[in-house]
């Protein structure tokens, strides 16, 4: 997959000094696996720049405070809201968004699977912060149960909560492409 560096910059290796180079060269940050450089505004949003520059459109933009779970994505393996952490918060971090979870064949993850086994799915528009917060939720606690699944961040207006659920558990189950 060629990489699609923000503004032709090329990636900057990790050499331990990511903090110096977001200064002088830019903000050097991994996506997906991909090393990439931001050039320009340090204040821009994580979710600007994966929409805007990296065409990354799956994470979608819920709120200016990211209150909805649409904007999920991990950084460090944290879960996190993207229109809430500016580039300049994310030098020498490994970023996870909803295309990372898909293998480099683009074989499904098993949880995206489940989404898709238990039509859990509904308009669309939150199901890739669903897919992330999930991701999260399974690699804490392997067989969530009610109560965790129903702390997770996101809001879906189409009612599919239910079958979010369902997929949760399928994939936790290890049941997902399963009939």
């Amino acid at each position: 997959m060629a990489q699609a560096q923000a503004h032709g910059t090329p990636a900057v290796p990790d050499n331990g000094v990511a903090a110096e180079t977001a200064r002088n060269d830019g903000i050097a940050v991994e996506i997906n696996g991909e090393r990439f450089v931001h050039t320009g505004d340090p204040q821009m949003p994580l979710l600007w720049y994966l929409r805007d520059v990296l065409w990354l459109t799956g994470t979608k933009y819920g709120s200016a405070h990211g209150g909805s779970g649409a904007d999920l994505v991990l950084v460090n393996g944290r879960l996190v809201s993207a229109i809430t952490q500016p580039m300049a918060k994310l030098a020498g971090k490994s970023i996870t968004t909803v295309e990372g979870l898909a293998a480099e064949d683009g074989a499904l993850h098993p949880l995206q699977q489940a989404f898709i086994d238990e039509d859990a799915i509904g308009c669309g528009y939150c199901t890739p912060g669903w897919l992330m917060a999930s991701f999260d939720l399974l690699r804490r606690k392997p067989q969530p149960g009610d109560a965790d699944i129903d702390q997770l961040p996101n809001s879906c207006r189409c009612g599919c909560q239910t079958r979010v659920r369902a997929a949760i558990k399928r994939a936790a189950a290890g049941k997902a492409g399963q009939a």
